[in-house]
């Protein structure tokens, strides 16, 4: 099964450069979110989970390195640089800070996608093991994302999928756990470490409607998999962005 498509997040103030990059990346099957300011830029990282950040370091009336600064300071998400062939200074301090590549203006867009798909594969993590992570952003499976800081839950299709707190936790729980076989008593613990919400009811019951929530067929399971006799397991690959 594969997982949702990787997010872009391009910062230029070049429209053109922009609608280039994302109609070639889009073809490629990524999605991608153009904006033209750090300020616009800090918005989108806030309310959305970016796989990889695309960012001009020569923004008129901004300083583009400083911005590489700040989200480096928040986030591990990678960070590709745009530079004009002359300004060497600002790539070398542009991965000092900790960009994880660069590419130099003009560009092909056949190399850009090059670079970022070998970005994001040096990048490329396991699900968190059990335990709070404070640098987790959201999960991915199948075309569904869980965005843990905002705990919204968005389907293939692009549609939010209302969840209550009690489901977005046991989801979590199962999301950092993935295939593997987990116990009633162990999906308790796990769903805990994301909220502070008891349970009133039993889990076979939370199971059930998390299934009627993300399931094609809940009656016959894709993600959510019985055990007889054992548990649960999240049967899906599982892609954790930080």
């Amino acid at each position: 099964m594969e997982t949702a498509s990787s997010h872009v997040l391009v910062v230029d103030d070049d429209a053109n450069l922009c609608n280039l990059v994302r109609e070639y990346l889009a073809q490629n099957d990524f999605r991608v979110t153009a904006v033209s300011t750090g300020k616009q830029m800090l918005e989108v990282i806030g309310r959305e989970a970016i796989d990889l950040l695309l960012l001009d370091l020569r923004l008129p009336g901004e300083d583009g390195l400083h911005l590489a600064r700040t989200v480096r300071e928040t986030s591990r998400m990678p960070i590709v640089i745009l530079t004009g062939r002359g300004e060497e200074a600002d790539r070398v301090m542009g991965l000092e800070l900790g960009a994880d590549d660069y590419v130099t203006k003009p560009f092909s867009p056949r190399e850009l996608l090059a670079r970022i798909r070998a970005v994001l594969r040096r990048s490329q993590v396991e699900a968190a093991p059990p335990g709070r992570d404070e640098t987790l952003r959201a999960y991915r499976f199948a075309g569904w994302e869980l965005n843990v800081r905002l705990h919204r839950l968005q389907a293939p299709d692009g549609k939010r999928v209302e969840i209550s707190r009690g489901e977005f936790s046991l989801l979590c729980a199962f999301l950092s756990s993935p295939q593997r076989i987990l116990t009633r008593d162990q999906l308790l613990d796990l769903s805990r470490l994301h909220s502070t919400e008891v349970y009133d009811r039993s889990i076979d019951v939370q199971i059930l409607r998390l299934r009627r929530k993300i399931e094609p067929d809940p009656s016959n399971p894709r993600f959510i998999r019985t055990e007889r006799g054992a548990g649960y397991y999240f049967d899906a690959p599982v892609k954790a962005v930080r």
